[in-house]
């Protein structure tokens, strides 16, 4: 009798792979590894399927691809220990990936709850004036990781009006887009889909993206309500390069569970108010006085008389035509 293979459809896969002028070992490794990841356990012949497909790819792709399935891996709780062992990941008792002190540290498990006092019930009905959104986004990307963790830590409390939340048919829509823009590693498309979906200026949408320490792309995406394993592939998919890196990819996971939405679109009302900050900044220097050179000194019409105060007037005879 032959047994059913736990993940159907990827003997066909395997055959293709091999076929000249045809290579889909690397999509195949990742999507075979994407498929593992999303359940919680799997038998046993299950796991010995996989490490049989994926010892197979693993040599026979570029290192890239390698380096994105060992970060998904080395957040999985059940990776097997033979692809453990042939990614140099550590074995199940040990830690898999470096402690993110700065995250542990910066942001408790728990916040102790508190009621608003009044003055916060009163400062949060008002929006963020954009001069204060302006501060809070330089400060923000001119902070170190730690910082940026100590400000968003800060920001769950402050008295600051968020952003309304993004619609949830258009929140969907642009998690899809979003989604299979960062898979194809297509930045262009991603920031064009994320300042629409978060009416960012083209500017804003950029700096969120190209930010190297990851921490604005997190609120971004919260923001727009994307799910937590999403945005693992996004952070490793987007810029392989950078989501080569197992520490930042953990760092970032962690961060992201953490993160509070309320937190996220304080940060998204910030990027928004700092873009009107900026542009009446540019435009202050020329329409400053405009008022004072609008109006036009009156001048005196020729052919009449003047009269100075506190002078007589002239009189009048009856000679006079």
């Amino acid at each position: 009798m032959t047994q059913q293979a736990p993940f159907p459809g990827f003997d066909g896969l395997m055959a293709l792979s091999h076929r000249e002028g045809v290579d889909i070992r690397p999509t195949l490794l990742r999507v075979l590894t994407d498929l593992y990841v999303q359940s919680a356990s799997h038998t046993r012949e299950e796991e010995q399927q996989f490490v049989e497909l994926t010892s197979r790819l693993i040599d026979e792709v570029d290192d890239a691809t390698r380096a994105a399935v060992r970060a998904r891996l080395s957040i999985y709780p059940h990776t097997p220990p033979a692809i453990a062992m042939r990614l140099g990941l550590r074995n199940s008792t040990e830690q898999r990936v470096p402690k993110a002190a700065e995250i542990e540290t910066a942001l408790p498990a728990s916040r102790p709850s508190r009621p608003p006092t009044e003055a916060e019930q009163r400062a949060s009905s008002l929006p963020m004036q954009p001069d204060d959104a302006a501060k809070l986004d330089q400060m923000f990307f001119a902070a170190t990781t730690r910082e940026r963790a100590l400000i968003l830590h800060n920001l769950a409390d402050a008295p600051l009006r968020p952003a309304a939340r993004v619609s949830p048919p258009r929140a969907a829509r642009a998690i899809a887009t979003l989604h299979m823009a960062a898979y194809a590693s297509d930045a262009e498309n991603f920031t064009r889909e994320l300042g629409d979906a978060l009416i960012l200026s083209t500017g804003a949408a950029e700096r969120v993206v190209s930010d190297q320490g990851g921490e604005a792309l997190a609120c971004a995406m919260k923001a727009v309500g994307m799910p937590g394993p999403v945005f693992e592939q996004v952070l490793m998919f987007l810029d392989p390069e950078l989501g080569a890196s197992v520490d930042r990819v953990y760092r970032l996971s962690r961060l992201y569970d953490r993160l509070e939405e309320r937190t996220a679109l304080i940060m998204l009302a910030a990027w928004r108010g700092a873009t009107v900050a900026s542009a009446r900044a540019k435009y202050r220097a020329v329409l400053y006085d405009d008022e004072r050179h609008r109006a036009r000194a009156a001048t005196p019409q020729s052919g009449r008389p003047t009269v100075q105060p506190g002078s007589a007037l002239p009189s009048r005879t009856g000679t006079d035509r």
